[in-house]
């Protein structure tokens, strides 16, 4: 049990003051709390800034222009992957659960800032009693006093406690600040969900495309096993001629099960992703399937990272609740100022319930003040001291995560570029290489098989060609969301967000 300092004022002295002398208590007292109300703790300061470095190690584009991030798919010129997403964003069911974490936060948010103003409720009762004659009061003893009686109330009881020192205003600060986070936290789920559908559907094309290739290698196997077994049936070729052509055939026919099953994997998951059945999108199958683009990205400056991001500013805000919950331990260590008022009507008949002579009331003043407690107070604070420092390191971590995210996602996006290019070269070469062989073969100078060993080398770069562009397309998705791109980031910074977690009137 808590020891307390109380200095009521008991409802019985309270109904016996006049009220010309409660109109002085009143006034002392309101300028009591004028006086005495002040805001403990620490007030939240922008984090301390981290050195993002003076550039990018590997830029893509110049740092002086910045890409439009928040909408970058539709660039991209590919209409099913812009339906995709915007079913996605109206439908997935992992966003629809961070919009009910906001709800839920925003709940929490305004159960705190009802707990700065005044409680009050209103009743009414009958109460019809009978107390014992032979009980410590003598009823049966005093002349006219009934030992059966019917009391009629009605009435009102309200009740505040002054903050004095501003642990509720604390607590809203803290309650605000978690709210941005969850706001921001839903957005960063946003933009992983943007980037999951467009890598799963560039999963999509580039198995369609891939699968396209190897189709037409695998025709061309079969053209060349063919002829190869006309020939053994001439007598020009031995049946090991017949069984190598027949192996390379059976080799590249088993590959084709597993770019299938790969395709259809990637829609059953874009179902999924859209919140409806696997089998929603299973059309895809048949296509139409636009082209991949591939495009050099202006990333901007380094630090444009630290409004883009959503773990980042989610950071941030952590480490302002953080800051708030100091100040709500502090508080315990200051005065507690309660105040009680009841009023209403009381009387033993129906008919006398509403006189005026039936009137109540009472008004409680309450001052307590923890003055021992084994050092539960100051261990809280410490605690909370504690919290802050660690949420000011997550911060500083959070933003080293996001760069390094960015700096890899860079290069491999730089060397997915790079891979593509040469890949398109070796296409090229592919290319010339079979148009030769095809004039070579028309003019009779090689056989049908030489034009068939340049045609399979062709396919294969084209098969190749696609994978190269299908993994860059994924490192691009990969580079967007790394660079926080996928939402509309707040054009704000931690300085202006934290006067808004303060000012509850400047709600997100």
């Amino acid at each position: 049990m808590r020891p307390m300092t109380r200095t009521p004022l008991s409802r019985k002295t309270a109904m016996a003051l006049p009220v010309g002398r409660l109109r002085p208590l009143a006034l002392a007292l309101s300028c009591a709390l004028l006086a005495a109300c002040t805001t403990v703790g620490p007030d939240y300061r922008e984090p301390p800034k981290v050195n993002v470095g003076s550039g990018w190690t590997l830029p893509l584009a110049s740092e002086a222009d910045s890409a439009e991030l928040a909408h970058w798919w539709t660039a991209l010129g590919d209409p099913v992957l812009d339906r995709l997403i915007g079913m996605a964003l109206a439908q997935n069911l992992d966003l629809r659960q961070a919009m009910a974490r906001i709800d839920e936060a925003r709940a929490l948010r305004d159960r705190v800032a009802g707990e700065r103003l005044p409680t009050a409720s209103v009743g009414a009762s009958v109460n019809r009693r009978r107390q014992s004659e032979n009980g410590p009061l003598p009823i049966g003893s005093i002349p006219g006093l009934d030992a059966t009686q019917t009391i009629y109330d009605a009435g009102f009881d309200a009740a505040w406690e002054a903050d004095l020192f501003g642990a509720k205003r604390r607590a809203l600060e803290g309650a605000s600040a978690r709210l941005q986070a969850t706001e921001i936290e839903a957005q960063g789920v946003r933009m992983r969900i943007v980037a999951e559908v467009a890598r799963t559907w560039f999963t999509v094309v580039g198995a369609e495309h891939e699968l396209q290739a190897q189709q037409a290698s695998l025709d061309t196997l079969q053209q060349t096993l063919e002829l190869v077994r006309l020939r053994y049936s001439l007598g020009d070729a031995a049946a090991a001629d017949v069984d190598t052509a027949y192996a390379q055939w059976a080799a590249l026919n088993a590959l084709l099960p597993d770019i299938e099953a790969r395709k259809r994997a990637a829609v059953l998951s874009l179902g999924v992703l859209l919140g409806a059945t696997p089998e929603r999108e299973l059309a895809l199958l048949a296509g139409p399937f636009t082209p991949i683009t591939l495009q050099m990205l202006p990333v901007g400056a380094r630090a444009d990272i630290l409004r883009r991001r959503p773990d980042v500013l989610a950071a941030e805000r952590g480490l302002a609740a953080s800051t708030a919950d100091i100040g709500v331990a502090t508080a315990e260590l200051f005065p507690k100022l309660s105040i009680g008022l009841g009023g209403g009507f009381q009387a033993l008949s129906a008919g006398d319930w509403f006189d005026p002579s039936s009137t109540r009331f009472s008004i409680l003043p309450l001052i307590s003040w923890r003055v021992f407690d084994g050092g539960r107070v100051r261990a809280e604070i410490r605690a909370r001291e504690a919290a802050e420092q660690r949420a000011a390191l997550a911060y500083e971590q959070a933003v080293l995560s996001a760069l390094g995210d960015a700096e890899r996602a860079l290069g491999d996006y730089q060397a997915g570029l790079d891979t593509a290019e040469r890949r398109r070269t070796a296409l090229d070469a592919a290319r010339a290489s079979h148009g030769h062989a095809r004039a070579r073969y028309a003019a009779g100078d090689i056989p049908l098989v030489e034009l068939l060993a340049a045609e399979r080398s062709l396919h294969e770069a084209e098969s190749s060609a696609a994978r190269a562009e299908t993994s860059a397309a994924i490192q691009l998705v990969a580079l967007y969301k790394a660079l926080g791109g996928g939402w509309d980031a707040p054009a704000t910074t931690p300085a202006s967000a934290a006067t808004s977690a303060r000012d509850p009137a400047m709600k997100p």
